[in-house]
């Protein structure tokens, strides 16, 4: 296999596509090759490389079933609950704080104030 073609950044030829733009298609590149190769130039570092699909090769993104929801779910419950009360916090614990807010920063007790 030869080297791919390469093209400067955002001057593709029709009929390629990054991941991102296939997936806003509705499409996934379905197990083929990168076909070529996009290079945007940058100043101090090397350029930044995205890889192109052909889009009349990609398939349709295959569509969530039953059990992949429940997963998703699942998991999505698992990122609420804090590791150190077991509460549900009622939003996604930060991966900084480790922690919901009231554990990591908890507050002094009303009776140590007013000593």
């Amino acid at each position: 296999m030869g080297a791919l073609p390469v093209y400067r950044w955002r001057l593709a030829p029709d009929g390629y596509a990054t991941r991102r733009q296939l997936r806003a298609r509705g499409l996934r590149p379905g197990g083929q090759p990168v076909a070529a190769q996009l290079e945007r130039p940058r100043r101090r570092r090397g350029p930044l490389v995205a890889y192109l699909y052909r889009i009349d090769a990609a398939k349709p993104v295959r569509p969530m079933t039953a059990a992949k929801w429940a997963a998703l779910a699942k998991a999505n419950a698992a990122r609420r609950v804090c590791p150190a009360c077991r509460r549900d916090a009622g939003y996604v614990i930060p991966p900084t704080l480790g922690t919901c807010v009231p554990c990591a920063y908890p507050q002094p007790s009303d009776s140590l104030r007013s000593a």
